[in-house]
């Protein structure tokens, strides 16, 4: 087997989608036998906890942006069909004390696959 360089990888994730890029994520996490732990564990916790009670639909707020800017931004844009520089104003107006709305009304559903490619990404979600 030839041996790949970093260079080849990262090229070849460049060019990757979000989505795929999750995808990737739980392939790895499957074929390892690990898991991609998010540094803030209590988010996730009341998202679970409303989708369990809440309504059938929500509103996905971006809580906090995290070290990967423009990963963020990249999924934003995806998971609204915004273009990019409406998604780097939603990614730029967030801060901890005012999230930023990222898609008002979703089913839970959609809202989940938008929350872990989100949350791929290195942001923190939570729902209202």
């Amino acid at each position: 087997m030839a041996k790949i360089k970093h260079e080849d990888i990262i090229a070849a994730l460049k060019e990757m989608t979000i989505l795929e890029l999750n995808d990737l994520v739980k392939a790895i996490e499957e074929e390892f036998g690990v898991t991609a732990a998010v540094v803030s564990a209590a988010a996730p916790v009341a998202v679970e906890e409303a989708a369990a009670t809440g309504p059938s639909e929500v509103t996905i707020m971006l809580k906090e942006v995290g070290q990967t800017k423009i990963a963020v931004i990249k999924a934003v844009k995806e998971a609204t069909g915004i273009d990019l520089m409406s998604a780097k104003k939603i990614v730029d107006a967030c801060t901890p004390d005012a999230p930023s709305v990222i898609k008002e009304n979703v089913k839970i559903e959609e809202a989940d696959t938008i929350k872990e490619a989100l949350l791929a990404a290195g942001a923190v979600v939570e729902y209202k």
